[in-house]
């Protein structure tokens, strides 16, 4: 695959990342408060099943793209956008498996609105960073 390709790939996953993160944080994760406590375990798993699906091929090409092309960067400025943008793929996948994943999983237990509210709080970490990747995915796009 050339450089090219690899850095449009990388943009495109994460462009979709960054767009399913702001729907999750603005739509998706609020509206956790209104399923009702007595539904909310049963409909959470599903959610959890289901939302796998679309998130995980995403974050993961975009964490094998982003990798790549930090191996592959040889100019300064490339460096420093691959670099850069690892250190958020990073931030991303830290908050998910340490601030996310753990309250989805309390929240299979129990379908706590102040658990809810935590949820979309701890999302913004990663809202702000899948942001602030796109600018840098495309900057990619133009140096490759």
């Amino acid at each position: 695959m050339t450089t090219e390709t690899l850095a449009l790939v990388h943009l495109i996953a994460t462009g979709y990342m960054a767009g399913l993160i702001w729907w999750v944080q603005l739509v998706h994760y609020p509206l956790f408060a209104n399923v009702g406590r007595d539904a909310f375990g049963a409909y959470h798993a599903r959610h959890m099943h289901r939302a796998t699906w679309a998130v995980g091929p995403g974050m993961l090409v975009e964490l094998v793209t982003a990798f790549t092309l930090l191996a592959m960067a040889t100019a300064p400025a490339v460096q420093l956008l691959t670099i850069t943008g690892a250190i958020l793929v990073v931030v991303i996948w830290l908050s998910t498996w340490l601030v996310q994943v753990p309250l989805h999983d309390a929240l299979t237990v129990s379908g706590d609105a102040a658990m809810v509210a935590s949820l979309v709080r701890g999302n913004w970490v990663r809202t702000i960073a899948w942001t602030a990747r796109v600018p840098i995915a495309a900057a990619l796009v133009m140096l490759a």
